[in-house]
């Protein structure tokens, strides 16, 4: 219950500040990218329950729907600016709805695709114990280094394959810990960490925990 009402009220304040930037940046993506402005990614929040998450579009309009995650052979489809949106996260404000409503939270485990949690129903019935979140435990830990990854995937297969066996089973061991170590101080913290990347905040600890997540999220 703290969780939640923690949710709703930052959920809140943030919607009415943000509100005049996501308001300009959904006229920049419609002027200069197009219809749609919002992509809507059809994701989980716990097993059989699926549900929209919502971000701004980052990419050009493909011919087909949307597999799989975003590596090295789609970067050519994230538009200028797209990558401006992803590097500061903007791209991410209309998730404030999804956790006003509760589909999310701030803090918890990323929402995976069905794929996915078909590919691996044991470890994602543990995982989506939490609800899912904007950030997390493993989003501050392993965010950097699963992109550094995928970036030089070359082609779909090539990105799947590296993302089943080389980062679903270390975020998910991260989201256990987030899990099993839960706390309302433990989410300020991860909500502090992350707003550091963005911010001009006192970032030696950041940097620590940085060092220490390969460590950690090594199989």
């Amino acid at each position: 219950m703290a969780k939640r009402l923690f949710d709703i009220l930052l959920s809140l304040l943030l919607l009415v500040l943000a509100l005049p930037i996501m308001v300009m940046i959904w006229v920049l993506v419609r002027l200069v990218d197009g219809k749609p402005v919002i992509y809507e990614a059809r994701r989980m929040k716990a097993p059989g329950k699926r549900f929209t998450a919502w971000k701004f579009r980052t990419m050009s309009n493909g011919s087909g729907p949307e597999v799989g995650v975003s590596g090295g052979d789609k970067k050519h489809r994230i538009t200028r600016l797209g990558r401006k949106l992803r590097r500061t996260r903007l791209d991410e404000l209309p998730q404030l709805f999804n956790v006003l409503i509760g589909d999310m939270s701030f803090v918890g485990p990323r929402p995976p695709a069905r794929r996915y949690v078909r590919m691996f129903p044991d470890l994602y019935s543990e995982v989506l114990l939490c609800r899912t979140g904007i950030t997390g435990l493993a989003t501050v830990m392993f965010h950097s280094h699963e992109e550094w990854l995928l970036r030089d995937c070359k082609s779909a297969k090539q990105t799947e394959a590296v993302y089943v066996r080389r980062c679903i089973p270390r975020k998910a061991r991260l989201d256990r810990i987030y899990r099993d170590n839960w706390s309302v101080w433990l989410d300020l913290y991860l909500l502090y960490l992350t707003a550091g990347k963005l911010l001009p905040l006192p970032g030696r600890r950041l940097n620590r925990l940085k060092s220490k997540s390969k460590r950690i999220s090594a199989p």
